[in-house]
């Protein structure tokens, strides 16, 4: 294995996470920082000092090595507000759209841009980060240059986005991660402490199952039954929060699959593999075939990409 090359780095609203990579792309080294969020809560943020702080153990080592970032650094919270580029786009492009936030010579830093559209309810929607991951993914999975598919990007905001022959059409973002937590955080529905039972999976399955045989009913509705059902005995309190995220994710999906109808299966489920497993499961429940792809595997493979491009 060469030696280091670059260092790659998704800097989201929560987490910090890079990596030490060679040339190739192969990963040497792993470390991990506060997200965006906490970093910009600090009075005068030197965003410089403090990813400098973190890699000098590299780059002491290695010297001075070119920086990729994705994710919410790029945001109007971030080191720079770097432009959405505008849907319809081709994921090679973006590399065009680097830019860099540092005013040091000596570091040699490249934040990614996110993507903009007009989504299928005809509002603005964005996504920063997730396109970095689209990106890798069809690096780690070339059949998805290909055709028409349907992508899948799971968490706080999930993003479903729409694919054509590597393109990325349009998407539409989902607050369902947000109002997981906030339901379980801020509610009296969803109050147990402590872990969930054995029965998680099939609490998870039966709410999914609930809502397609009532799929009339008000998600509205159906949310109150996590408090409900643990008066009238039928849900134990620990199972509460896999019962409102079999409603949630079950509802998710169910929306995309009624805005897109499904493009050329298998659908591109692309996360942490705890949320890719959830919603491959409620595709299975519809008979849908859904592919997981690691998302952290997916971002690293989407800046490796751009350093690729970069360096030409």
């Amino acid at each position: 294995m060469s030696g280091a090359a670059f260092i790659a780095g998704d800097w989201g609203t929560s987490h910090l996470r890079l990596s030490l990579c060679n040339a190739d792309g192969n990963v040497l080294a792993h470390c991990s920082g506060p997200g965006v969020a906490q970093c910009a809560a600090e009075a005068n943020i030197d965003w410089a000092v403090k990813l400098s702080e973190l890699t000098t153990p590299w780059t002491t080592q290695h010297g001075a090595l070119p920086t990729l970032l994705c994710g919410m650094i790029g945001s109007s919270i971030g080191w720079l507000s770097v432009p959405y580029v505008a849907c319809p786009t081709e994921l090679d492009q973006l590399a065009q759209q680097l830019q860099s936030p540092s005013k040091n010579a000596s570091q040699d830093v490249s934040i990614a841009p996110g993507l903009a559209c007009r989504n299928r309810n005809d509002a603005p929607d964005v996504m920063r980060g997730e396109e970095t991951q689209i990106l890798g993914a069809l690096r780690l999975q070339p059949q998805l240059t290909n055709g028409r598919h349907l992508l899948c990007l799971p968490g706080t905001h999930t993003k479903w986005a729409l694919l054509e022959d590597g393109v990325v059409r349009e998407f539409i973002s989902c607050a369902t991660g947000e109002l997981f937590a906030l339901i379980k955080q801020h509610s009296v529905l969803v109050r147990a402490s402590g872990h969930a039972s054995t029965e998680h999976e099939a609490t998870f399955n039966r709410a999914v199952a609930h809502l397609q045989q009532h799929a009339t009913a008000s998600l509205l509705q159906l949310i109150f039954e996590c408090r409900s059902r643990q008066l009238a005995g039928e849900l134990s309190s620990t199972n509460a929060a896999a019962y409102l995220s079999g409603l949630l994710i079950g509802e998710d999906v169910f929306g995309a699959l009624r805005l897109y109808a499904t493009p050329t299966p298998p659908i591109a489920i692309i996360g942490t593999p705890q949320l890719t497993q959830l919603y491959a499961a409620v595709c299975a429940s519809r008979g849908i075939q859904a592919q997981q792809i690691d998302g952290a595997q997916a971002s690293l493979a989407g800046l490796t990409a751009f350093y690729l491009q970069r360096k030409g």
